[in-house]
């Protein structure tokens, strides 16, 4: 057992460790060469793991190596060029290699004190991200689990500061009695909103949906009056089209009255990094922002950014000092959820630094570029091709729901590709999201072949 060992025995420390890091390079050597999906048999060997916990406990090598051998067989090649689901990116090797040096680190990445070098260094990420979204350079930046969690924390930030504006502090005086605060966003706001709005408290039945255009984006017209009691929640990147709100109309409507605008950049606000930029005119002139790294970015799960224009408000609301851990205001459990938390910061400053600005916008229009050329090819091979492709979602269906969820089905059971199944406007479609900075032009042409082949059948 672990705790028997001599706690200064290295070379056994470090064997363990690089047998990890052999299998895990083992695996990443075969991408593209196993099942995009796991075989049945490989999900079925899964029992290999239900074992009785041991009183002795077993060989550190002896696990690892049912890891491998089990895990890794039923493991989704989400790392690799032609898993298309759920908007996931691959991870960048350069992003994957500084997350293991932070886990052996083994730092809080709480605050200065507890690591002075995911601090500094989480710092940098923070001002690189606002520099390469162009979004307020003073702004508020918290590196979060994901844009789930860092929703939470915007909206209980924009809660309180809406009130506090209202004259009343939520902080001392809880929400029994608080003047109410209204929500308005989009009919197709993604589930995370929807969860983060039912976590805080907002009835969903209290909720203004807005309804939205025949892309998916708000429809300015339908967005009531607004007043400083106000949240309104924007999307930048509809979860099945991949379309944004028209921003510039919509500020131009409730920006001098609302109370508070966040916008939703889930995985696409990176394309305002790229030539595709124009897409996000007037989103700088919100209050806060969520986005994924371990989408677009590809840095590895998890890892998502809230950013928030008004450093005190976000302080108000997620400061967590202490007598034994004080801190300054930007510290990053004064910015997030988190109190104990990893450096999730780092992975997002490895791939920044080594993208660089260009290689962040090649990232998102390679992306787009591969998306339009799936679409293309879908329709020539008989698909309806739903969206308009302006980034990189593709939404389709076949000549009827049976048939769509006919190829659907075959096409995850082929093991050649993955990708999900969504609905439309009521009605079943599928949904093709080119994430990974791995995907190519013949990958693209492999999936439309299959598909082709596959509507044939």
């Amino acid at each position: 057992m672990l705790t028997s060992r001599d706690p200064h025995d290295r070379p056994a420390e470090l064997a363990v460790l690089a047998d990890a890091d052999r299998r895990a390079q083992d695996y990443v050597a075969a991408i593209g060469s196993r099942p995009v999906y796991p075989s049945v048999h490989a999900r079925e060997a899964l029992s290999g793991f239900d074992e009785e916990l041991s009183a002795a406990g077993h060989d550190e090598r002896s696990t690892i190596a049912l890891l491998d051998k089990v895990g890794s067989a039923a493991a989704v090649e989400s790392n690799g060029a032609r898993y298309f689901g759920f908007v996931v990116g691959a991870t960048l090797p350069v992003a994957a290699a500084a997350d293991r040096l932070a886990l052996a680190w083994d730092n809080t990445a709480s605050t200065p004190l507890g690591s002075p070098a995911t601090s500094a260094i989480e710092a940098i990420a923070a001002r690189w991200v606002v520099e390469v979204l162009d979004l307020p350079r003073d702004s508020a930046v918290g590196f979060s689990t994901s844009a789930g969690a860092g929703t939470v924390a915007i909206l209980a930030t924009a809660r309180q500061h809406v009130l506090a504006q209202l004259g009343w502090d939520v902080a001392r005086r809880g929400l029994t009695g608080a003047p109410p605060v209204r929500v308005v966003a989009s009919e197709l706001a993604h589930v995370v909103v929807r969860k983060a709005l039912r976590v805080l408290g907002f009835g969903s039945d209290l909720v203004e949906w807005v309804r939205t255009d025949e892309y998916g984006r708000i429809d300015p017209d339908a967005l009531p009056a607004v007043d400083a009691s106000t949240i309104v929640i924007l999307q930048a990147g509809e979860v099945n089209t991949g379309e944004f709100d028209p921003f510039e109309p919509i500020m131009q409507k409730v920006r001098a009255s609302a109370g508070w605008i966040h916008v939703d950049g889930a995985f696409v606000l990176w394309a305002r990094a790229s030539r595709l930029r124009p897409l996000t005119d007037g989103i700088d002139r919100a209050d806060s922002w969520t986005v994924d790294g371990h989408k677009w970015l590809n840095t590895p799960y998890d890892s998502a950014v809230s950013i928030v224009r008004n450093r005190d408000a976000a302080n108000a609301a997620l400061h967590s000092d202490a007598t034994y851990a004080p801190s300054t205001d930007d510290a990053q459990k004064n910015l997030t959820l988190e109190f104990s938390r990893r450096a999730r910061g780092i992975p997002i400053w490895a791939a920044l630094r080594t993208l660089g600005r260009d290689g962040v916008a090649e990232l998102v229009e390679n992306s787009t570029a591969t998306a339009t050329r799936i679409a293309d090819g879908l329709r020539g091979a008989g698909y309806t091709v739903l969206n308009r492709v302006v980034l990189n979602q593709v939404l389709a269906r076949a000549g009827s729901a049976e048939e769509t969820a006919r190829i659907v089905a075959a096409a995850q059971a082929s093991g050649h590709t993955w990708f999900g199944a969504t609905v439309w406007r009521g009605e079943p479609a599928f949904r093709i999201s080119v994430s990974s900075w791995r995907t190519r032009a013949e990958d693209a042409d492999a999936l439309v072949e299959l598909l082709a082949g596959l509507a044939r059948a």
